[in-house]
């Protein structure tokens, strides 16, 4: 069983496979119940060194791959984590066939902010919104500030007041707790979201998936409603040409609960992601590329 498991992971390290998330789950249940077995029977014939595309699905990566910040360390995979990885494969796949649908998106109009918005309905999600601009950073940068120290957004998004890791599922997916800040005269109010959060890469683009998920035990903060994201997307990709600049493309579509009228929602969404931009803008801007 070992040695055709093998042969199927080897295949899911290609692209064209390794996101199928039916395959790539059955494939690291397979693996880690044959690893184990071999493990308890004693066997001399367990590899020493484990190829690294099966590494990185058992979340085994660790070891050459550099300490993510924060306080929650990534560990191997466990049936547990299997929702989590499920929820992040399924909404990947949908942003990616979002993103290639270029008809039906109705512009937003948001003068002098410097960010194109528009937004389009799709079954199961609802209105959608685009936001697109072009950030004067490389990828990497933008790509550390946004996944690997998204703890400490709420020092330069006033939006925010507190993003909390509360998983690491493997090297690449994390669960996130996330509050809003309170704000005098907000029409919304204060929410708390709890999401499964993913990153990708193609080629030299990255992609920061997002969507709604649940953890116990964890209730509501006290003064919050718990929102949901429906599906979140960044999408990270170097301006041809011109590798020290991205082009910066966001995906968003949220249930805010509540009583909330729809025209509202649909004029806060669109905001939230110009003034996230501004700020993120402005925090670049002001600190120094480590």
């Amino acid at each position: 069983m070992l040695p055709a498991t093998l042969k199927l992971c080897c295949g899911i390290a290609h692209d064209h496979l390794r996101h199928l998330p039916g395959l790539k789950i059955t494939a690291v249940a397979a693996i880690q119940k044959d690893v184990r077995g071999l493990a308890v029977r004693g066997t001399r014939h367990l590899p020493s060194k484990i190829p690294q595309c099966i590494q990185r699905l058992m979340g085994k990566e660790t070891a050459t791959s550099p300490e993510p910040e924060g306080d929650v360390s990534p560990r191997r995979l466990s049936s547990v984590d299997l929702p989590y990885i499920t929820q992040a494969e399924a909404a990947l796949q949908r942003a990616l066939s979002i993103l290639q649908q270029h008809a039906g998106w109705q512009a937003q109009t948001l003068p002098g902010t410097g960010a194109t918005v528009s937004s389009a309905s799709f079954p199961g999600l609802g209105k959608v919104f685009r936001a697109e601009v072009v950030l004067a950073v490389p990828v990497g940068r933008l790509h550390r500030e946004l996944f690997e120290r998204m703890e400490h957004m709420p020092r330069w998004n006033p939006a925010l007041s507190r993003v909390k890791v509360l998983q690491r599922v493997g090297m690449d997916t994390l669960v996130t707790h996330e509050v809003t800040a309170p704000s005098p005269g907000n029409l919304v109010g204060q929410r708390d979201f709890v999401s499964v959060r993913h990153r990708w890469r193609r080629e030299m683009t990255i992609y920061l998936v997002g969507t709604a998920t649940h953890i116990e035990p964890l209730p509501s903060q006290e003064g919050c409603i718990r929102a949901e994201s429906r599906l979140s997307c960044i999408v990270l990709q170097p301006l041809a040409g011109d590798p020290g600049r991205t082009r910066f493309t966001w995906l968003l579509s949220m249930d805010l609960k509540g009583w909330i009228p729809t025209s509202v929602i649909d004029r806060v969404l669109p905001q939230s992601q110009v003034d996230f931009i501004k700020h993120l803008r402005q925090h670049l801007s002001a600190t120094v590329c480590p």
